[in-house]
């Protein structure tokens, strides 16, 4: 069974927490750590297969702390991590331009391709969560981006989520599967 490594990071104020509660399915989580500063949540999904090879797999998803001042902690975080998932607040300005630094520290610097990152534009209810006014700058444009509002359609998210899980699972057992090959010719 598979087991990936997906990190939840953002600016604060974002609501990466509740939506890794949410992206997670936490009516079948449980909290494995509450650690300072990031908590992790485990679970197995059996409708998530290795190119639809037999049995589901394990994920562990990692909700790290967004305050700047856990920043020396970040490396650690990010070890053997095969997917980020970027959140913030869509009505909030600062935010988009927090998010480069994000990129650039979970994802560029980590060599994860651009298909392992997830954006996730958190927008608060009644905020008229305007979706297509959202213009990201470059490299940031070429992800996969998804609207929520957890409080009004929990289940768009989850949803999508389910999608990118299935393409970082994917993934993996393509490189797993190019190794033994390498490894046997």
């Amino acid at each position: 069974m598979l087991k990936a490594k997906i990190l939840f990071v953002g600016p604060c104020e974002a609501s990466a927490s509740q939506s890794a509660e949410i992206t997670g399915m936490s009516h079948r989580t449980q909290p494995t750590a509450l650690l300072f500063p990031f908590r992790i949540l485990e679970f197995e999904n059996p409708h998530v297969t290795s190119n639809n090879k037999g049995t589901g797999c394990e994920f562990e998803l990692w909700d790290c702390g967004g305050d700047a001042k856990f920043e020396s902690c970040w490396p650690a975080l990010m070890k053997d991590a095969h997917g980020v998932v970027i959140i913030f607040n869509a009505d909030i300005p600062s935010h988009r331009k927090e998010m480069e630094m994000w990129y650039s520290c979970f994802v560029q610097q980590q060599s994860l391709q651009d298909t392992q990152c997830m954006l996730i534009a958190h927008h608060k209810p009644g905020s008229g969560d305007d979706k297509g006014s959202l213009s990201l700058s470059p490299p940031l444009n070429k992800l996969k981006l998804v609207h929520s509002n957890l409080e009004d359609d929990p289940e768009e998210i989850r949803m999508e989520f389910i999608k990118y899980l299935k393409s970082i699972i994917n993934s993996m057992s393509e490189s797993r599967d190019r190794e033994e090959m390498s490894i046997m010719t």
